[in-house]
């Protein structure tokens, strides 16, 4: 083997979450030895729903976990929109028989926690990978033939590579990239998971419902066969600072949305035990390896939520990474190289894209949501399937744009 080959060593992950446990089941199946590194005392996920267009099953299928996933996920008919200040229906584009037959796969909605945990499972049955927990990366060094990981106890940790998992603040991006903080969005966003009991009875829609009002939104949608509807609103405060899972009373969610609709203000009042973040994401950047290191989901490419693709994309760079170095294990450079060129502007383009649709879809006013109302109106469900179809079809090895 040559010196830029990944040897006999194994390859280093770090972080646990989705994308990172996504990563170690696609390189595992590819036949290389896997250790992922998760800075928590133990593996798990938080947060509530994640909506899954049909390039997450894309993905599902090519790391093998397909039939696990489709057996945790609410299939739901529509993606609805709700003008938030009339409680009239926009838009309502299909999900139905015509949707899985243009892209190969439906739409669903998961808890974040179910689908982090197929993938742990996967990785707990799998024998090429060992999960440690506690063990933090908070820098690294590396020569032509290994990375060493510098953990947060001062222990280290020997690999052919590196592949920084690790999120939004990701300590790896910060030598790979060194860019700095996160761009702080000015949104807060409440997350509440409430029993469907609680959910009022008329809004128990088989839906994914946006209602859009002025800098403020409502989604909700079923999770957990049908156990709990996951309620999630989001207010642009002009936030100055990143927060993350702070409680907080329902009567502080209700200040941001006292202008709009009762029926849409109800949703929130049934919501129990919220608590806030204030959203946050990064500049598209291209420079995501750095010799034998390389980016993958947040960390490489963290997006707001407005496209509902932060943990689709992160399984579709599983894949990719995957393919790339069992398609050349023995020149890691062109292998990470190969990946990044096939990952960067379609992650680009759903980041800014991401942004684009929580000005001109979610949060606008006066003739600006007017607008937003014809011109979504004037459009079929087919009309929308012509539109997402560079994102839905295909599946994450198709798309070499860069």
């Amino acid at each position: 083997m040559s010196e830029d080959s990944l040897n006999d060593l194994p390859i280093l992950i770090a972080g646990g979450g989705i994308g990172g446990l996504a990563a170690a089941v696609g390189l595992a199946n590819k036949g290389f030895s896997v250790v992922v590194l998760e800075r928590a005392p133990q593996l798990g996920e938080i947060g509530a729903g994640i909506q899954l267009g049909p390039n997450a099953f894309h993905a599902f299928d090519a790391l093998g976990v397909g039939a696990q996933a489709r057996g945790m996920a609410v299939y739901i008919d529509a993606l609805r929109l709700m003008d938030a200040l009339t409680a009239e229906e926009i838009t309502s584009i299909d999900l139905g028989d015509a949707f899985r037959k243009r892209f190969g796969n439906p739409y669903a909605v998961v808890h974040r926690g179910d689908l982090h945990g197929v993938f742990l499972k996967a990785c707990q049955a799998h024998p090429n990978i060992d999960l440690r927990v506690a063990s933090e990366v908070v820098d690294y060094e590396q020569t032509a033939e290994r990375v060493t990981a510098r953990l947060a106890s001062g222990a280290t940790v020997e690999g052919a590579l590196l592949i920084g998992a690790d999120g939004l603040w990701s300590k790896v991006r910060t030598r790979v990239v060194g860019d700095g903080q996160p761009r702080v969005s000015g949104h807060t966003t409440y997350r509440s998971v409430i029993p469907t009991e609680h959910m009022p009875e008329d809004l128990r829609w088989n839906a994914a419902t946006l209602w859009a009002g002025p800098k403020c939104h409502i989604v909700h949608y079923p999770l957990s066969r049908w156990k709990l509807f996951n309620l999630v609103v989001t207010y642009h405060n002009d936030a100055p600072e990143p927060v993350a899972g702070k409680p907080v009373t329902v009567e502080e969610v209700l200040a941001g949305f006292t202008h709009v609709h009762e029926r849409a203000q109800s949703i929130i009042r049934h919501g129990r035990d919220w608590k806030l973040w204030v959203l946050c994401d990064r500049e598209p950047v291209e420079n995501w390896v750095d010799g034998r290191v390389v980016l993958l989901g947040d960390a490489a490419h963290p997006m707001l939520q407005y496209f509902a693709q932060g943990a689709c994309m992160a399984m579709e760079d599983a894949v990719c990474i995957a393919d790339a170095l069992g398609a050349r294990p023995d020149d890691v450079p062109t292998a990470l190289e190969a990946y990044r060129r096939r990952r960067a502007v379609r992650t680009a383009r759903v980041q800014l894209q991401s942004r684009a649709i929580g000005e001109h879809v979610y949060h606008p006013a006066g003739a600006h949501a007017a607008a937003r109302n014809a011109v979504m109106r004037a459009k079929t469900s087919e009309d929308y399937y012509g539109h997402l179809a560079w994102l839905y079809g295909g599946n994450a090895l198709d798309h070499d744009t860069a």
